[in-house]
Order: C-alpha cells, then structure tokens, then sequence
C-alpha cells in the first residue's frame, strides 16, 4: 500500500509545482492581451461577461487565471458591478476544483504525509476542530495562493460547506480591494503591472496580511495549549 502512494505521490507533488509557476506566466499573457484589446472588452456586455466568467471559473479552478488578478481586471471595466462576478467565479472555482480533488483522489496525499510525519496528523486535527475560522483567515489573506489553499482543504479533510462558507466571508475585503483598484485605475496598463500601488492599498493588503497569520496562529496555537 505504501509502495503504491509513493508511486501516485510525484503527480501530486509536480501538480503542486505547476501551481506556483503557471500562474505567472497566464497572468503576463493576459496582462499583455487586455492591454491590446482594451477598447473591444470596453464594448461587452454584462452577458458577455458571464459567459466569460463562466469559462475563468474553470481557469481559476486549475490555477491557470489568478482571481485576485481577475477581480482588477473586471472593477476596472465594470466597477462594482464586477462584485457579482466575481462572487460566483470564487465560489465556482471552489466546488469545482474540490469536486476535482476529489475525483483524482487528493486525500491519499494526507494519508502518505502521516505516514511519513506522523506529527501532522495532530494538525489536521486541530485545522477540522476550526475549519470555518481557518479557512476565513486563510481566504483573507492576498498572499496565499487561490488553489492551493483550496487543494490544501481538501487533502485535509474539509467539508465543502465550511470551504465555501469560510472562503466566501474571507474573500470579500480581498476581493472588494481589488474592485476598488481596478475601478480608480486610469489606465489599465499601469494597474495591471503596479497592481499595489498607493500607501493606503499597501497599507489595506498589510493589514489583511497580519489579521489572516495572527488568526490563524492563535487558532492553532490555542488548541496546542
């Protein structure tokens, strides 16, 4: 049984990888794509836009469009009507890729993983005795990449209510950050590569940045004790 997780483990791991890595170099793509065609995504509809958001939930879901990225791009074409959108691309893209994980069976990676450091098992514990609190904090955070926090939940076990729950309230302030800079913006080109710029956004994303450790620190450090 070990034998045959080991031999299932390398997918997985170089998966993990390409999470890090293909976000990248889409985002540069579609940077330089929306910058190209800035006059024709001004003329579409806001059924356009759903069909497109639609198709970027999937994209999302695989880490191919970062939604953070996704949420400058639509608040700087629809303003706060991008909000919307955006909701039903996050929550999308969760149940999809947890419907996914599921699939391919990404729970057998916590099984090796305790096999292999059996102190994380004490973890887990902890993360399901707070899955909506963590899972909040975690999705509050700008830092924390989209899918591998959501692939992270599912390896460990969490309820897709909690994920959706949880990833819903965390996502708003992150999520309405990003409208807001897209929606000030003057020109798209600037926006997409200074995505951060401003004392008061650096100080807002700062801001989530240190609520979303110190939750999550004290939620484990106050079961550990």
């Amino acid at each position: 049984m070990a034998n045959l997780l080991v031999k299932k483990l390398p997918l997985p791991l170089v998966v993990s990888v390409l999470l890090t890595v293909v976000p990248l170099v889409t985002t540069s793509l579609l940077t330089a794509s929306a910058i190209a065609h800035e006059e024709i995504l001004r003329e579409w509809t806001y059924g356009t836009w759903m069909l497109v958001t639609l198709g970027l939930t999937f994209t999302s879901a695989i880490a191919l469009t970062p939604p953070t990225f996704l949420a400058l791009v639509f608040g700087y074409f629809l303003g706060w009507y991008a909000v919307p959108y955006l909701f039903i691309l996050n929550l999308g893209a969760i149940g999809f890729l947890y419907i996914l994980a599921d699939f391919f069976q990404a729970e057998s990676i916590r099984v090796y993983l305790v096999q292999i450091y059996p102190q994380i098992e004490s973890l887990i514990k902890k993360f399901r005795a707070n899955q909506f609190r963590l899972i909040f904090f975690a999705k509050l955070s700008p830092v924390l990449p989209f899918t591998i926090t959501n692939l992270f939940f599912n390896v460990v076990g969490a309820k897709l209510p909690q994920v959706l729950a949880g990833g819903t309230l965390g996502m708003i302030p992150r999520t309405v950050l990003a409208v807001w800079a897209g929606r000030e913006a003057q020109e798209i080109r600037y926006l997409l590569e200074h995505p951060n710029e401003g004392l008061g956004t650096k100080i807002l994303l700062l801001s989530l940045i240190v609520i979303s450790s110190v939750g999550i620190g004290y939620l484990f450090k106050d079961k550990e004790e």
